[in-house]
């Protein structure tokens, strides 16, 4: 006597669910490997088409190479805009590049609202692009926004001036900028008393990983519980 008759509430596992399910796993799969290389090129496709958007119109027409080999080639306005850039960075170290550069300055001082404008976008340039090591040092773990809950933040120097003298603290006071997830360009700036810091081993990268990924993506997968220099060392 066959099984299904006598129990006939007993049914065979369907194969179709488990065919849907095993494509199903394959299809999330190749989406992992295919959406960061795919949404990575895309982008950089779109920055380099928005920049030659911008750079081309002021390139004389004879010479795009379009006109010799009848081809638009995207990122002939990024090779346009990084020779002019080196350019103008040599010519603004030289003494008359530097003396036209103060001589601009002093007209835009005059000007109310673009003065403004102008002297925080050039702060921003200099601590994005400058070359000078200006990093965070490490990261770290704060209390905040209250007692108990704890957030990564990144140490950037101890506080000095009018912001160390109007903060008594015994051990000194430290500047930590403590970023927020999933954009880690914003943030605030706090003024932590530095034995209220827990520094952490892992690098200003790892950390910044953790913070993008809220909390998905972790250093040291073989092992999170272990710092990275214990990690080497085995």
């Amino acid at each position: 006597m066959l099984l299904d008759d006598m129990d006939p509430d007993h049914k065979k596992p369907p194969r179709k669910a488990g065919l849907f399910s095993r494509m199903r796993s394959n299809f999330l799969a190749g989406l992992v490997v295919i959406a960061p290389i795919g949404l990575t090129m895309w982008l950089i496709w779109s920055i380099v088409g928005w920049i030659d958007s911008w750079v081309l119109p002021f390139v004389p027409y004879h010479y795009r190479p379009e006109q010799y080999i009848g081809i638009n080639l995207r990122g002939v306005g990024v090779l346009f805009f990084l020779l002019f850039t080196m350019m103008v960075g040599w010519m603004g170290k030289g003494l008359l590049g530097r003396s036209l550069l103060r001589f601009g300055e002093n007209l835009v001082d005059r000007m109310p609202v673009v003065r403004s404008i102008y002297n925080g976008l050039k702060q921003i340039a200099e601590t994005v692009f400058s070359q000078r090591e200006t990093s965070f040092e490490k990261a770290c773990l704060v209390e905040y926004p209250r007692r108990g809950i704890w957030a990564i933040a990144f140490i950037s120097t101890s506080a000095k001036g009018e912001v160390a003298r109007g903060i008594p603290t015994d051990g000194g006071l430290m500047s930590v900028f403590l970023p927020t997830t999933p954009n880690p360009t914003s943030g605030f700036l706090l003024f932590v008393p530095k034995s209220d810091i827990i520094e952490l081993d892992m690098s200003v990268e790892d950390a910044a990983k953790l913070v993008i990924s809220a909390g998905l993506v972790y250093p040291n997968k073989a092992d999170p519980s272990k710092p990275p220099a214990e990690i080497a060392a085995q």
